[in-house]
């Protein structure tokens, strides 16, 4: 392909497939330097990239005023004149948006969702679950000629959510280590039970760890019956953080325990211990393809033959929600290092 000068990064989805491309728009920088990068998010994902030096530019959609806020934004596309669109996100609207935009170069996923329109369609076998999501992102790139393995996680920092966390730490904590607990997920076949995560509190009682729920507004409700099954002191922040004071707080905690779900993505790609707990394991939505990634994150999985199945609808046909105890994460817990060894 002749050199780039003006890239198109396409992932406007959710926190977790947002995080994990950061290794592939960093190789893409590498591989083009003096090209210049920008990248269309969901607004809602955008404190995550704002800032990072290898993106020179964040795009984002205004859905609020429908169809007219989508032909808006094309006409926004086609005045900056890219050269090559790189789309991890191929959906209808985001590969017809190319094409009207009138990039000429679109690499992407062959699939029903307008693959058509791809000038470069490259098989997708992402279904298969057979390696991690953000390495399928740096294969994506193999076609370009550009080849990566560094699967490191960064994420951009903000000086007033920083601050923010660190007063949060200062007088709300008062300086005490505290464990950051994400009870929810964007499907209810993810999410270990409230009483799980309960128990698992009370037998955390006595490690001088102080406990904090995180979540958006969604999570309030799992957060009340957490809240109701246990006697031990939680402080409960769910739906009233920004994604940018979230990110912060992860950087100041001891651990994170969470359902699988875009949150750990975060946790890891911040440093923080992480576990995960994974209730599924069929192809695709599997923690090979999912796990959080880096030397400080564990994940916990039922025993076999107890692991949810799910249909094509996400219905439940076979498995326990419940099937992974909370002596199990608390184990996770202990095998990291500096988190819980005094237990």
């Amino acid at each position: 392909m002749t050199p780039c000068r003006n890239i198109l990064v396409v992932r406007a989805d959710r926190m977790g497939d947002v995080v994990l491309t950061v290794p592939s728009i960093r190789a893409l920088k590498q591989a083009f330097p003096r090209a210049r990068v920008s990248v269309w998010l969901d607004a809602s994902t955008k404190p995550l990239l704002d800032g990072l030096p290898f993106i020179d530019e964040i795009l984002t959609e205004d859905k609020g005023r429908g169809w007219r806020g989508y032909l808006a934004f094309i006409a926004a596309l086609r005045r900056r004149k890219f050269d090559l669109a790189v789309i991890f996100h191929t959906k209808h609207r985001t590969n017809g948006a190319c094409v009207l935009a009138g990039i000429p170069a679109r690499l992407g996923y062959k699939n029903a969702k307008f693959g058509w329109m791809l000038s470069r369609p490259v098989e997708d076998r992402r279904h298969w679950g057979e390696k991690h999501e953000a390495a399928y992102c740096l294969d994506l790139l193999r076609t370009l000629g550009v080849v990566s393995t560094d699967l490191t996680l960064e994420l951009a920092r903000d000086a007033a959510a920083e601050a923010w966390a660190d007063a949060f730490v200062r007088e709300k904590m008062q300086d005490a280590p505290f464990l950051l607990i994400h009870a929810d997920a964007s499907c209810a076949t993810r999410c270990w039970p409230a009483a799980s995560f309960a128990r698992l509190i009370d037998l955390l009682a006595g490690t001088g760890l102080k406990i904090v729920l995180v979540g958006g507004r969604e999570a309030k409700a799992c957060a009340r019956d957490i809240l109701a099954m246990t006697a031990q002191p939680v402080m409960d922040l769910t739906g009233t953080t920004t994604l940018a004071r979230l990110v912060s707080l992860f950087r100041c905690a001891r651990a994170v325990v969470s359902n699988d779900s875009g949150p750990v993505h975060v946790a890891a790609a911040v440093g923080v211990p992480v576990v995960s707990i994974f209730l599924r394991r069929q192809p695709g939505i599997n923690p090979e393809r999912w796990k959080p990634l880096g030397p400080l994150t564990r994940i916990v999985l039922p025993p076999s033959g107890a692991e949810v199945v799910v249909d094509r609808r996400n219905r439940i046909v076979s498995g326990r929600l419940d099937a992974i105890t909370p002596a199990q994460v608390l184990a996770a817990l202990k095998e990291i290092p500096g988190v819980l060894e005094a237990i």
